[in-house]
């Protein structure tokens, strides 16, 4: 049994669930062989589940907050050598306080310092998940933290912010980090919003971030006009790539400055992780995650999980928190069935605190399952 699941909000890590569910599943079929990783798809905590997967060690570095100042932000450098990033730990929304927040002065500058830690510390491939952002400034910042120059019309550097882009009339990148030029970094990007527009960074983002309809305005013609520098520069449009509107036009950015790659999340953590070999060893396969509805299989852990065990014609069976009634889409993408921990009237609270009990309980139930269909297989091909 290969188990893989994402983590249960509030009540249990990705590791501490898989444990619950190895226990139960020894209780009915206690000579499997049964192995666990941890995954995530690139938001909060995927620092801390890739080393917990692959092994490596938590490293800090002070950086600039988005709004001034600074904070000791952690990073990963994996035992395979890889560096794993989450840009929020260094210009994260959860660094602000809601009366600090100015979106039109926020920088991903220190996003860019992450980096460049990762390369100071000999990484030369890097991954970087970049949900929870707090800026808006198409990744100028986190450029400029490594070389990169944005000049106005007076050839100065432009200042810091979403609000700086519009005056930007010329990028120069030859001051780049050279140590980028064989680095290969991979965004882990789970939003498909282009640049600007309608369904652009400012426009969808900017409000959460605390940007007003004025500013939602602004911000967007300040992107509109950096993607037009952009191109008129490097020669390419990027302002239209899936993703490139993400953490506040950050995924245009690493895509258009640092030659970045961009994958959903779970899909670059996969790889990272080998999961493909250990779903390979398994006979069927167990995912989960806190409450599963339709919307799992549209680029969460579930989803990423069954797609890659279809590959190889492995059985997927979900352990999860709760279960909507309606799952047409879920069985549809490759998940053979499900079973909820809350099976009986309870308080979220309970279920919470209850949570490992729980969740042992319910893989439990899905293997006696399994166990009577192996013992009807068996019996008929006695009969046979």
């Amino acid at each position: 049994v290969f188990i893989a699941t994402d983590s249960f909000k509030g009540s249990l890590s990705s590791i501490q669930a898989a444990k619950r569910m190895k226990e139960g599943i020894l209780r009915v079929f206690p000579e499997a062989v049964i192995e666990y990783s941890p995954v995530a798809d690139g938001g909060e905590g995927t620092v801390d589940t890739m080393i917990a997967a692959i092994g490596g060690e938590i490293r800090h570095h002070s950086v600039m907050k988005p709004n001034g100042g600074y904070t000791e932000a952690k990073y990963g450098v994996l035992s395979s050598g890889k560096a794993v990033i989450e840009m929020a730990a260094a210009s994260g929304l959860p660094l602000v306080s809601p009366q600090e927040r100015n979106i039109m002065n926020a920088t991903t500058y220190g996003a860019g310092e992450l980096i460049k830690a990762a390369l100071d510390a000999g990484c030369r491939n890097i991954l970087v998940g970049i949900g929870g952002s707090a800026t808006n400034d198409g990744g100028v910042g986190m450029a400029q933290a490594l070389g990169a120059s944005f000049k106005d019309k007076n050839g100065k550097e432009i200042g810091f912010g979403g609000k700086a882009l519009a005056e930007i009339v010329d990028i120069d990148l030859n001051g780049l980090d050279e140590r980028l030029k064989e680095t290969e970094i991979t965004v882990m990007c789970d939003v498909t919003n282009p640049l600007y527009g309608e369904n652009g960074a400012a426009r969808i983002y900017g409000p959460q971030k605390g940007a007003t309809e004025e500013q939602i305005k602004e911000l967007d013609e300040a992107l509109k006009n950096l993607a037009d520098v952009t191109e008129k520069v490097l020669g390419k449009d990027f302002r239209w790539i899936e993703g490139a509107g993400a953490a506040g036009g950050l995924g245009m950015g690493m895509k258009a400055f640092l030659n970045a790659n961009l994958k959903p999340g779970i899909e670059a953590i996969m790889d990272a992780s080998n999961i493909d070999e250990k779903i390979k060893r398994a006979d069927v396969v167990v995912t989960g995650e806190g409450r599963i509805d339709n919307q799992s299989v549209c680029g969460k852990v579930i989803d990423g999980i069954a797609r890659r065990a279809r590959l190889y014609n492995k059985p997927v069976i979900a352990v999860v928190g709760s279960a909507e009634s309606e799952l047409s889409d879920v069985y549809a993408a490759g998940i053979e069935s499900v079973e909820a921990a809350i099976c009986r009237n309870m308080t979220i609270s309970y279920a919470m605190n209850e949570a490992s009990t729980l969740v042992a309980d319910a893989a439990e139930r899905i293997m006696r399952s399994i166990s009577v269909g192996m013992k009807l297989y068996s019996a008929e091909t006695e009969e046979e």
